[in-house]
């Protein structure tokens, strides 16, 4: 029975006093899968106490035998119970309960972080990735949007990996929520830690925009894989003006980022395979139109796919099936794959985010819960199989790269044949280290975002409008070394209304320097201000410039040795937060794994407001630049031309730049002392 409640007056509501009636499981929601029970009897004692400590403790009786089984059944206590009857999505803004403008923003990205059409387990909390969560319980997200609700502008919300821990007294210029997800003391950050802090209930993983409020469907990660698309296609046919027509691309993955894959493809240009095990997200993508075809027999799909590279179209087909089987196939039919990837959640292999070949979907959930260590030695086999079909198409001539979801790493640790043949070096590059790096990231060009929080397509229509007459007058003026980059943007935003890309709330993406980003914001926050549109949230994937450090992603072409530290993400968000940012958030593990990589994201609200025009210009610049500093004294060329660009752009930026070392001059010191006894220091 629904609530006679209002909206906002459930909003404001927060925990009800009185217990909701118990909600059954909902079968026709795609669920996380049963997390493994990692705790001992002590632990599940201090599991339940702090899941009671949300509920008066009249009601512990009746919630304590629920929350034991929830834990036991599913691994984890979502609360279920407290699950909202109104419908999750991005309301207007003026829809929300509110004393603080900004705080309504945020309630309005949270709630489309966990809209049933955006987010993979939406019942669970988990946005993308098998275990991004925006909230660990539905206590949680109750309480925080209460917080939200009722503070001022002179309040700052600080969330504890899901937990709002309190509104503190702060200033109008500070942000009204500070994120962190998973901050871990560095020798407690194993896979074993997340799986059983997480089940007491103590942290989250908050994958990178999951965490930090910042998610927009699909759309956020449609216009990297396109770039990332066509700039491999680009490198494998240098000469060719349509690199991809009449071209193949393989992959894996269509549940939370990675259902971006068919889409990203259609739009660059080539034919696309890819494979899904679970039906739920591949028929949801395939009714939200974002992939043109499913087939569920590997031998229509190698006869399909002949046809359609024979006419050189642009087809993305959605198999029902393994990977694996795919990759096996076409190498008997002598399909030749031009480029491969796989967007599977490798970084959590073994709990839902790779699925092995041999067994069936509803098999493997089964057996990675009930029999963990017989599914951890059937995962590392497929994987191990995995490699070696990809080996054998590479050398027919396939371009294959790791799409940053920690392919490589994994297959490294089970002992596939992934290794080059200084047994250092991953036989295939990241898409970063030969792609993204160097041709984006580089250059400043990033994954920069807004949201029209009016819910108006025709707020959206103008803001495309408005970012692509930006970006056509910067091209004018623009160095030849990033016309390219703009040229696609141009492309890619005339292009994005018939593309259909929006997905719950009313965003949109594409890539932009400081200078783009900077311009678009300031036409936008003078649209709202002359009242042509409503207000408009900012922000980016942590996938950025200088959002976040992993070596084996987003810093994977920095070789200075520092690609292991952490630095630049902290700077990040300590430097965004008093510089204007909305909120700001940071986490351990996003993408690559728990304690693999650190990283940071931000959200401003633009209102018209002489403070939102000052901020957007201090925080832009900072939030690229940082990284740009960064990668520049890491002697990538391609950054020393940005920096030094910026330098002459604002006299008031001065960056420290890295004198070169002579190479042969270092090999000769280094071969004339090889043999050499150390001198003690």
């Amino acid at each position: 029975m629904r609530s006679e409640l209002s909206f906002a007056e459930q909003i404001l509501r927060g925990i009800p006093e009185e217990l909701p009636e118990p909600k059954p499981y909902d079968p026709t929601v795609n669920h996380a899968p049963k997390r493994r029970n990692i705790l001992t009897v002590k632990e599940e004692e201090l599991a339940l106490k702090n899941a009671l400590r949300y509920f008066h403790p009249r009601h512990h009786g009746e919630l304590l035998p629920e929350f034991y089984d929830e834990l036991r059944r599913y691994g984890r206590i979502y609360m279920y119970r407290f699950r909202p009857d109104y419908e999750m999505y991005a309301r207007p803004i003026e829809e929300y309960p509110h004393k603080s403008l900004k705080a309504a923003a945020i309630m309005l990205m949270i709630q489309n972080n966990l809209d049933p059409r955006v987010a993979q387990h939406p019942h669970e909390l988990i946005t993308y990735g098998g275990n991004g969560a925006v909230f660990q319980n539905w206590a949680q997200y109750l309480l925080t949007m209460k917080y939200l609700a009722t503070m001022t502008d002179q309040q700052t919300l600080h969330m504890y990996s899901g937990h709002p821990m309190g509104l503190f007294p702060s200033s109008e210029e500070a942000p009204r929520v500070v994120v962190t997800n998973g901050m871990m003391i560095p020798n407690y950050s194993t896979p074993d830690d997340y799986d059983r802090y997480n089940a007491i209930g103590v942290t989250q993983y908050g994958q990178m925009t999951a965490g930090s409020y910042m998610y927009i469907g699909s759309q956020g990660i449609v216009h990297g894989t396109y770039i990332t698309v066509l700039n491999a296609l680009r490198k494998v046919y240098p000469d060719d003006e349509n690199p991809a027509a009449g071209r193949l691309f393989v992959t894996a993955g269509l549940g939370g980022m990675s259902g971006a894959q068919p889409k990203a493809a259609k739009i660059a240009g080539c034919v696309s395979v890819t494979a899904e095990v679970n039906p739920k997200p591949l028929y949801t993508r395939y009714e939200q139109g974002w992939v043109d075809v499913v087939v569920t027999d590997i031998s229509t799909l190698c006869k399909r796919v002949k046809e359609e590279l024979a006419k050189k179209s642009n087809t993305s087909f959605a198999y029902l099936g393994n990977v694996v089987e795919v990759w096996d196939a076409f190498l008997n039919e002598g399909i030749y794959v031009d480029i491969g990837s796989d967007q599977t959640s490798l970084h959590n292999p073994y709990a839902g985010g790779y699925y092995p070949y041999g067994l069936t979907f509803e098999e493997a959930n089964q057996m990675m819960a009930d029999e963990p260590e017989r599914f951890r030695s059937i995962v590392n086999d497929s994987l191990r199989q995995h490699v070696d079909l990809i080996n054998q198409h590479t050398a027919r001539g396939t371009y294959f790269f790791d799409y940053g979801n920690a392919f490589l790493l994994m297959a490294s640790r089970v002992g596939a044949n992934i290794m080059a043949e200084n047994g250092e070096d991953f036989r295939y590059p990241s898409y970063v280290q030969d792609i993204m790096g160097p041709m984006c990231f580089d250059f400043g060009f990033g994954p920069f975002r807004w949201v029209c929080t009016s819910g108006r397509d025709e707020d959206l229509k103008i803001t495309d409008s408005i970012a692509r007459d930006v970006l056509e007058r910067i091209y004018q003026h623009a160095p030849v070394q990033i016309r390219m980059q703009l040229r696609d943007n141009i492309y890619w935003i005339e292009n994005a209304w018939k593309n259909r890309l929006v997905v719950g709330s009313k965003a949109r993406i594409l890539y932009a320097d400081s200078e783009g980003r900077i311009e678009i914001a300031r036409a936008f926050n003078r649209a709202v201000k002359e009242g042509k549109i409503g207000p408009v949230v900012l922000g980016r994937d942590h996938h950025d410039v200088s959002g976040t450090d992993s070596p084996y992603r987003e810093t994977s072409n920095i070789y200075d040795g520092s690609a292991f530290t952490a630095d630049m993400a902290i700077h990040n968000v300590i430097g965004d937060s008093f510089r204007g940012a909305t909120w700001v958030s940071i986490h351990n593990g996003g993408g690559v794994g728990w304690g693999e990589v650190i990283n940071g994201g931000f959200g401003l609200l633009l209102d018209g407001s002489t403070q939102a025009e000052r901020a957007l210009q201090n925080m832009l610049f900072f939030d690229v630049n940082n990284g740009i500093a960064r990668r520049s004294w890491a002697r990538n060329a391609n950054a020393l031309f940005t920096i030094e660009r910026e330098m002459k752009r604002r006299i008031d930026l001065n960056i420290t730049i890295p004198h070169p070392a002579d190479e042969t001059l270092i090999r000769k010191v280094l071969q004339a002392n090889s043999g050499q006894p150390q001198v003690s220091m």
